[in-house]
This record gives C-alpha cells, sequence and structure tokens, in this order.
C-alpha cells in the first residue's frame, strides 16, 4: 500500500514539474511573440525602403530613416569586435592550457566580475579616459566601451570551447614533436573553432543593442560617419531619443528602430544557435 501510494506520488510530482515546466518556457516564447508583435505594430507605418536608404530628417519631414544610425552601429561593432577580440581569444587559451590553477582562477573572478560590471559604468569608465583627454566624443570611444563589455565574455566562451576539446587530441599533437603552443594553434583551436565562433556571436549579439555606454562615449549624430574621432549615430541611441520626442512621427521611427534592432539581435541568435547545433 505504502509502495503505490508512493508511486502515484512521484507520479503526480513529476507531472506537476513537468507542467511548471512547460509553463515556463511557454511564457518565455509568449514573451518573445508580444515583443516583436508590439514594436512591429507601433512601427509598421515606418518599416519601409526609406528606413533603410534615407537619412534622419526634422520632424514633421516625410521620407526619414535611420540609414547613418544602421550604418553607425555596425561599424561600432565592428570596431569593438577589432579590439575585443584578439584580447579574449587569447585570454580564453591562456586560461585553457597554460595558466596555472591559482591564476586561472583569479583571472575567471576578474573576468566574471567585469562581465558583470553594469554598462552604464563601463560608459563613465571609457568617458573618463578616452572622451575627456580627447576632449570630443567619438567612434572610437564607442568601439572602446562595447569592447570592454565584450572581452569577458569571449574570453570565457573561448576557454570553455577549448576545454571541451578531448586531451588526447593535445596529447597526440605533443607526441610529434611539436611545441605546445603550435599544438594549441594548429590542433586544439581547430577542434573547437564552432563554439568558439558561438560565443563570439553572442558577444556580438550582447553589445548590439547596448545604450548606456554610448550615451557617454559616440554620443550621437545626425551627419554620418565622420572619422574615428567625431560623433557617431547608432541605432540604440536613436531608438532612445525618438522615443523621448514629443513629435508622434518620431516616435514611430523609434518603434521601427526598435523592430530592426530586435531583429538583428534574434538574427544573431539564430545563427548561434544553428552552429551550436551544427556542432553537437
Amino acid at each position: 500500500m505504502k509502495t503505490e501510494i508512493g508511486y502515484l506520488r512521484r507520479k503526480w510530482v513529476n507531472r506537476l514539474m513537468l507542467g511548471v515546466s512547460g509553463a515556463g518556457a511557454g511564457v518565455g516564447m509568449l514573451l518573445l511573440a508580444l515583443i516583436l508583435g508590439y514594436t512591429l505594430a507601433q512601427g509598421i507605418a515606418y518599416l519601409n525602403l526609406d528606413l533603410l536608404t534615407q537619412a534622419a530628417r526634422p520632424a514633421g519631414e516625410a521620407g526619414a530613416g535611420m540609414r547613418d544610425e544602421i550604418i553607425g552601429t555596425f561599424l561600432l561593432v565592428a570596431l569593438a569586435s577589432m579590439l575585443a577580440l584578439p584580447v579574449g581569444l587569447l585570454a580564453g587559451i591562456f586560461l585553457s592550457d597554460f595558466a596555472s590553477e591559482r591564476t586561472a582562477s583569479a583571472v575567471r573572478f576578474a573576468a566574471d566580475i567585469l562581465a558583470g560590471v553594469p554598462s552604464i559604468v563601463v560608459g563613465v569608465f571609457v568617458y573618463a579616459i578616452v572622451v575627456r583627454p580627447l576632449h570630443s566624443y567619438s567612434a572610437l570611444a564607442g568601439g572602446v566601451a562595447l569592447a570592454v563589455i565584450m572581452v569577458p565574455i569571449v574570453a570565457r566562451t573561448t576557454e570553455e570551447s577549448l576545454r571541451l576539446v578531448p586531451n588526447s587530441m593535445r596529447e597526440a599533437a605533443l607526441a610529434l614533436g611539436i611545441t605546445r603552443w603550435r599544438a594549441v594553434t594548429g590542433v586544439v583551436v581547430p577542434g573547437a573553432l564552432t563554439g568558439i565562433v558561438t560565443g563570439v556571436m553572442l558577444a556580438v549579439a550582447r553589445i548590439a543593442g547596448e545604450t548606456a555606454p554610448l550615451l557617454f562615449t559616440s554620443f550621437g549624430s545626425y551627419f554620418g560617419f565622420q572619422g574615428l574621432l567625431k560623433p557617431i549615430g547608432a541605432l540604440p541611441l536613436s531608438i532612445y531619443r525618438y522615443a523621448l520626442s514629443a513629435y508622434a512621427d518620431q516616435n514611430q521611427l523609434a518603434w521601427a528602430g526598435a523592430f530592426l534592432l530586435v531583429l538583428l539581435v534574434l538574427g544573431i541568435s539564430m545563427l548561434v544557435r544553428w552552429l551550436s547545433h551544427r556542432r553537437r
């Protein structure tokens, strides 16, 4: 009797937890659908070719777009990637294959703390070390701020990907008589390349929508890219400013830009999922 009661109890608890888990997954999917649907509904009036091909215009003027802001977003992400990827990848390789346990633990702790620092604090920090000495907001400062956010993500995902490579591959490479560094770069890194690329794409998705650090660094501009040492516009900055505007057409433009930004992050996330599936 007790055995049967225990079996029924476990059975219903299992069903309850499966139901709760399914409900949680459903809520997550529902939130994504609501975000996409609401941003699309609010900005659908401005979802046209002009949004991608035309520059910003004064409020009330027809044909306004976000061409320069879209280009600025891609330029900032590219600049941040150029600055962050070498540092993050080398840090991940060092943690995985060369650091002692004590050193690796300290570096991991520092990377985790840096990854958790609020982005607005990163913006203030880069403002102090880049913007003030140069006496100007700039694309360079924005790229540096985004790179600081990107480095710990790339470092930790690179380390985890490299640690998944079987030690037998390392031993086989070393048995051929090559140096340890050559074994890592020629055998271990190619074996973990899919995971490393996945981590890089996650980092890019993380920084693509950042607004707070850009307020203190690149600041925004309506004149397109004028050089690395000049202010530059970006989608998150324009969304923030248009959303606070008193003009209805700029509010709708902000929603259209938000939908574009969500689609960008969603596309990157889908690419990451595809790479992860291919890796498995």
